[in-house]
């Protein structure tokens, strides 16, 4: 199999990035990350672009100049996907139309419910029985794109936002290649 190369871009931990360099190791899964772009130069998802090796750049993308350079190296690097994974800017419209059906996001609810932010707080306040994430395309609305993937988990009466973000991260990591598995089978 050949893999198509990969850009992840986050903003934080880097958890997912974590799970899907992991699932990268294996010779049957579909993409390699080769760069990883933060929104947060301070971010601990980019201790782990030091840790394997991967090239990572900060970039401000509401910078057109930054947002043109970005989009000249995505090209040179031959970048298949980009998985916005904990990213938490909204990518402009002139970047999503360039990367158009190439971009795909994470995000912890059962969309088309809860976009956006505070999800574990809205869902429980809602007092839904079910929630969990969904992989999707991006498109130019906030978490509005064409479902890839759903995998949805009870809530527990005792859950609070803290303990239903865990259980919910949980799901994420294993959901997320497993879409990307989906994209290219």
């Amino acid at each position: 199999m050949v893999k198509k190369n990969a850009c992840v871009f986050l903003s934080g931990a880097g958890t997912n990035l974590k799970e899907l360099l992991k699932s990268s190791k294996n010779a049957n899964f579909p993409i390699n990350i080769n760069l990883i772009i933060s929104s947060n130069d301070r971010a601990k998802g980019l201790n782990l672009a030091k840790i394997h090796k991967i090239h990572s750049k900060t970039i401000n993308l509401k910078n057109r100049l930054q947002c043109e350079n970005l989009l000249w190296e995505l090209k040179k690097r031959k970048i298949s996907l980009i998985c916005l994974a904990g990213y938490m800017r909204v990518l402009s419209k002139y970047f999503i139309n360039n990367f158009k059906g190439k971009i795909i996001n994470i995000h912890p609810s059962l969309l088309p419910k809860y976009r956006g932010l505070n999800t574990f707080k809205r869902v429980l306040e809602a007092k839904e029985r079910f929630t969990g994430c969904t992989v999707h395309y991006v498109n130019e609305r906030l978490d509005s794109g064409k479902v890839i993937l759903q995998k949805r988990i009870l809530i527990n009466s005792d859950d609070d936002e803290k303990s239903l973000k865990v259980r919910v991260q949980k799901i994420e990591y294993k959901t997320y290649s497993e879409a990307i598995i989906k994209i290219y089978s």
